[in-house]
């Protein structure tokens, strides 16, 4: 991982994502293999690789009652900082993380995307180099979630690096420049976001036919004189083919749609997201699957 990037690590519920993050945190030991983080071995230097990592859990750590401020001053003091220096810190990150408006609000009328701001605030009482963040985004509003994805760009740009771990595609779509998946505890696949993306497959064009009696000719009419394989959802009156030229398979799909006149109320051509390459990718882990000894090196 380059120093100052976003690498995210995808994988199901019970994958080993959280498992992963605290091991590289040293909140857990690692039943095999070896894992170093900034040049530091997570078992036998944890205590170097703990003075220069932060992480932020998937539950704010704040006190609630306590404001903003009082809370950056008392993790201060925690990380053994001098009142004084305590009182300066939080004042920086309460204007780094645009909570200064904030700062003597009870943390309990903060918004979900403020209390985010604020577990990432604590996170750098002693600036990182690298910092896990554990689904930062769960349970929070469109809004919050925004708001704390433009932390992440703005911690990264300035030269903190990020694994963050996620559910949301479209966050690891929007913040990683590489993305690993796992599954079962293994690594399956890993990439920038494009790179997996065509794992799934090439580009395709959707059509969602008028009549849902049309959807079966029309499946047949296609993969016959296409030539190719053709997906169906019968409910959604909907088709999908593979377009390898997507201008010339586009105006062929709506010829041949209209020399049988079978009316098309949508035609769409499509790029694989990263949802595509997520079910392709964990549809093919076989079942019972384990994960053997591995190395993990964050820089």
């Amino acid at each position: 991982m380059p120093q100052g990037t976003v690498h995210g690590l995808l994988g199901a519920n019970g994958a080993g994502k959280t498992t992963a993050v605290r091991v590289l945190a040293t909140l857990l030991r690692p039943d095999s293999g070896h894992a170093r983080v900034v040049g530091f071995d997570v078992a036998r230097q944890a205590s170097e690789v703990r003075a220069r990592i932060g992480l932020a859990g998937q539950n704010a750590a704040v006190d609630e009652i306590l404001s903003g401020r009082q809370n950056l001053v008392m993790f201060g003091q925690l990380c053994h900082l001098p009142a004084g220096a305590a009182r300066r810190r939080a004042g920086e990150l309460l204007s780094q993380f645009a909570l200064g408006e904030a700062a003597a609000k009870p943390v309990r009328q903060y918004s979900g995307g403020m209390r985010r701001r604020l577990d990432l605030a604590v996170s750098f009482i002693v600036a990182p180099r690298v910092l896990f963040l554990d689904e930062p985004t769960a349970g929070l509003d469109p809004r919050g979630r925004n708001e704390v994805w433009q932390m992440i760009r703005v911690l990264a740009a300035a030269g903190t690096t990020v694994l963050l771990t996620t559910q949301y595609l479209q966050e690891a779509d929007q913040l990683a420049g590489a993305i690993t998946v796992i599954a079962a505890g293994r690594v399956i696949a890993e990439g920038t976001p494009d790179e997996l993306k065509t794992l799934a497959g090439g580009d395709r064009i959707d059509v969602t036919v008028r009549e849902a009696d049309d959807v079966a000719p029309a499946a047949r009419l296609l993969r016959t004189r296409l030539g190719t394989d053709v997906r169906v959802d019968q409910e959604g009156r909907g088709l999908s083919v593979p377009a390898t030229d997507r201008i010339a398979a586009l105006t062929q799909v709506i010829g041949l749609l209209s020399e049988q006149n079978i009316t098309a109320e949508d035609i769409t051509v499509r790029r694989p997201t990263l949802d595509d390459a997520f079910l392709h990718l964990t549809g093919q882990q076989a079942p019972g699957h384990t994960a053997g000894a591995a190395e993990v090196i964050v820089p």
